[in-house]
């Protein structure tokens, strides 16, 4: 574990040198810098797909050239440490007792992919002095700042904890499948946030499509609903195809974007990704808020 701890640091090390240089452009037009862009990735009911999506999600926006941080969220059912084949040895928890500092707790999937096991500690993260805010976000904002993209996997439904990291979030992306219930469901999540916080930002994806007809019709059913009701316009990322490989992948714990690059799932999921940098990352207007921010918003102080 020491020299887990010893490779992150030499990794944030490495990420400062890189902020002090000129920002350069990658080779698919990307750009890398700035304070990270805080984004809760959440579904309307579970069993559709989202932290699969949220690990792949990651690993591709890593390839185009992004400082990525994934933060498992989802409170009592954990699973992103499962999904990539990692045993986690420390969590969040550990963190808010001061016990384990942040790089010490911050372990690395496949491709070197930098994640936080949150567990229970999310349960405590809620109920924290001013004194513990105040070191739990000074420990978090050291890395944000080294970051382009921090991807909270939160649970899904309609929990209070959900809808919080939702509201506090730069932007939700909202996972769905063309099951009637997930589009329900997906569509109840959107209402239930959008009349919390109106200014609240969602982005969908479709998992599981047979094909892009499906996918665009199953958007479609909640989009009209949304701007029809709700008087809101929820942007479509894109859609990933009801493939075999991503459950061959499962069980063998490794992300199907890695164990099979050629699938269609992994084509698809590598156009997102590559949509997203280019849609939302690139936009100004849209600039993020800020790590200290989101963590005020989420604790209501």
């Amino acid at each position: 574990m020491s020299d887990q701890a010893a490779a992150l640091r030499e990794m944030i090390s490495s990420l400062r040198t890189e902020r002090t240089e000129p920002t350069a452009t990658n080779d698919r037009g990307g750009t890398s810098g700035g304070t990270a862009r805080i984004v809760a990735v959440t579904s309307g009911k579970g069993g559709v797909g989202k932290s699969n999506f949220t690990l792949n999600f990651a690993l591709e926006l890593q390839k185009l050239g992004r400082k990525v941080l994934v933060f498992d969220a989802d409170i009592g059912m954990a699973n992103i440490d499962v999904l990539m084949g990692v045993r986690s040895q420390y969590n969040l928890i550990h963190l808010l007792k001061r016990e384990k500092s942040l790089t010490e707790i911050i372990q690395t999937g496949p491709n070197s992919l930098p994640f936080i096991a949150g567990g229970s500690g999310f349960t405590e993260l809620f109920s924290l002095s001013e004194d513990d805010l105040l070191y739990f976000t000074k420990q978090i904002e050291e890395i944000a700042h080294e970051m382009d993209v921090i991807l909270f996997d939160t649970g899904a439904g309609l929990s209070k904890e959900t809808i919080r990291f939702i509201t506090a979030s730069d932007e939700c992306i909202v996972v769905t499948t063309p099951e009637p219930t997930a589009i329900t469901d997906a569509y109840a999540l959107v209402k239930v946030v959008h009349d919390m916080e109106d200014a609240a930002s969602f982005r969908l994806v479709v998992n599981r499509a047979s094909d892009r007809r499906e996918a665009q019709q199953t958007s479609d059913k909640i989009r009209l609903v949304a701007e029809k009701f709700l008087h809101l316009d929820i942007p479509v990322l894109g859609y990933v195809s009801d493939d075999p490989h991503v459950s061959q992948a499962v069980k063998k714990q490794t992300p199907f974007s890695i164990r099979f690059p050629n699938s269609q799932a992994s084509k698809d999921i590598q156009e997102l990704a590559f949509r997203y940098t280019q849609n939302s990352l690139q936009v100004q207007a849209d600039s993020p808020k800020g790590i200290k921010r989101f963590i005020r918003r989420l604790l209501n102080r």
